[in-house]
């Protein structure tokens, strides 16, 4: 049986146990039926992962003993993705579900011209990224902004070394396969469902973006998220 994997929100060093919330106390004791002594694993979402002991199988408020800490080194070429969200709440959260999964470290909600969805309910999208990283039983969680204009994203030069915008338009680009940036934070710029406007386009430009395409096939926002996160994160892993 694989070790059970809980998120806490926080862990102090030299912390010696831990109290799991209601929600995650029920999941181990009365669904997962874990007893005093069983062996679980721990993650802050910042890189440590804690293995330690049940003490106490409240099951509302579930005591673990730490038994050991482990730091998790952050990745050192992280991906970062912008994305417009999407109209459609459960194709934007399925997004955000995959693309941590594969690794993805800084999410950046980008409001374009053609953004049709403005608000987002931010506390239910950093449940799916808990969720998807205890699935993929990783210690480092992605880091989720606030949204922000395409426009400011552009000027924010110190974000990442690499930076690439995919656009369908007719324009001058590289396959995003062959596309090869240098050391460091590489971020890639996905539109919405009706693309980068020719004036959003000419602003990534100006600014330093490499165009960048997807192959032949035109490709729906969160198809094209996770084509682009799946490569570069590939590629940073090798």
């Amino acid at each position: 049986m694989t070790t059970p994997f809980f998120y806490i929100s926080s862990y102090g060093p030299g912390q010696t146990s831990v109290t799991l919330d209601e929600i995650n106390s029920k999941h181990a004791i009365q669904v997962l039926r874990l007893r005093k002594g069983d062996t679980v694993l721990l993650t802050d979402g910042c890189g440590t992962l804690l293995q330690g002991t049940i003490a106490d199988e409240h099951r509302k408020a579930c005591v673990i003993q730490i038994e050991s800490v482990q730091t998790v080194p952050p990745p050192t070429s992280p991906v970062l993705l912008a994305v417009s969200p999407l109209k459609n709440t459960s194709r934007f959260e399925w997004l955000l579900e995959k693309v941590t999964e594969l690794g993805v470290h800084r999410i950046i909600p980008i409001r374009c011209d053609r953004t049709e969805k403005e608000n987002l309910r931010t506390d239910r999208l950093r449940s799916v990224l808990v969720s998807a990283l205890l699935q993929s039983r990783q210690c480092w969680l992605p880091v989720l902004e606030e949204p922000m204009p395409f426009t400011i994203l552009t000027e924010l030069t110190d974000l990442a070394a690499n930076r690439c915008i995919a656009y369908c338009g007719e324009a001058k680009k590289i396959s995003l396969n062959n596309w090869h940036p240098g050391q460091g934070a590489t971020l890639v710029c996905i539109g919405p469902e009706g693309d980068f406007t020719e004036a959003e386009h000419a602003k990534a430009l100006q600014s330093g973006f490499t165009m960048v395409h997807l192959g032949a096939n035109r490709l729906r926002t969160e198809t094209a998220a996770m084509v682009a996160v799946a490569l570069l994160t590939q590629r940073a892993g090798a």
